[in-house]
């Protein structure tokens, strides 16, 4: 796989050109230099080989080449909800959800909250994304949603599928493989350090929400997410057609 670079903008066969903090990586960083060959990609689903024609410190101009559109993502929505960690662990979480394929990322703000992600923080987590789309080579952008209250959240009525809810003492655990179908979508939500409250747990019950219990250690805010993503994208890391073998051991608890 070629280097890959972000470029903000629609992009087609002919000229480009790049500027800002992806063209110094380019150029400065990486110094690549006149005729050598990077992929584009601007999250429309597709990648694009190009070459470079020039490059400045803070301007590069390319030609791009053609158009591909690998099969690199899941065949169903992920979407995963959780507070967002504090420090590097935001970053690190990103990166993981990223690269295991999930579709949007939901900052939830609970009664037991550290971090108050606003929109500053929002655009932060979104370009880390980015980073790590151009390293794992997802075409399509994990999406960023703006932070939402647990108690708006969980009740939506347009949630993706099969919600599960990780939970000390849920009725369910994760086991597995077991086999459900795996063309609906699935919302996965992990409360903050502490847990949810009481409270929470039972807006979660009464909105139809599956409670699952990831085992008899505490797992950090980042792990649980990971964990609930790993099991949805990795039976389908063979990019083979099937069923999705999910993991829950209660029957009916399948989409």
């Amino acid at each position: 796989m070629a280097d890959r670079f972000y470029v903000n903008c629609p992009l087609a066969v002919g000229p480009v050109v790049l500027e800002g903090a992806e063209a110094h990586h380019l150029a400065g960083v990486r110094r690549f230099r006149p005729g050598d060959a990077v992929c584009l990609f601007n999250g429309d689903g597709h990648e694009y080989p190009a070459r470079v024609l020039s490059a400045g410190r803070r301007r590069v101009t390319l030609e791009v080449l053609g158009r591909a559109s690998p099969s690199r993502e899941l065949p169903f929505a992920v979407e995963v909800a959780a507070p967002v960690p504090r420090g590097d662990r935001a970053q690190f979480l990103l990166e993981k959800l990223t690269e295991l394929g999930v579709t949007s990322f939901v900052p939830l703000q609970t009664r037991r909250s550290v971090v108050h992600a606003g929109q500053a923080r929002q655009e932060k987590l979104q370009r880390y994304v980015i980073e790590a789309s151009k390293q794992c080579g997802r075409n399509v952008l994990l999406h960023v949603r703006a932070p939402i209250d647990w108690e708006t959240y969980c009740r939506q009525e347009d949630l993706a599928g099969l919600k599960v809810l990780a939970h000390p003492g849920g009725e369910g655990q994760m086991v597995g493989p077991k086999v459900l179908p795996g063309s609906s979508g699935r919302t996965f939500a992990v409360g903050p350090e502490g847990g949810f409250t009481e409270d929470e747990i039972a807006s979660a019950r009464a909105a139809g929400w599956r409670l699952i219990d990831l085992g008899p250690r505490v797992l950090r805010v980042e792990t649980a997410a990971l964990v609930l993503a790993a099991w949805a994208s990795i039976p389908w890391a063979g990019r083979e057609p099937g069923p999705l073998a999910f993991l829950l051991d209660r029957p009916g608890l399948g989409a």
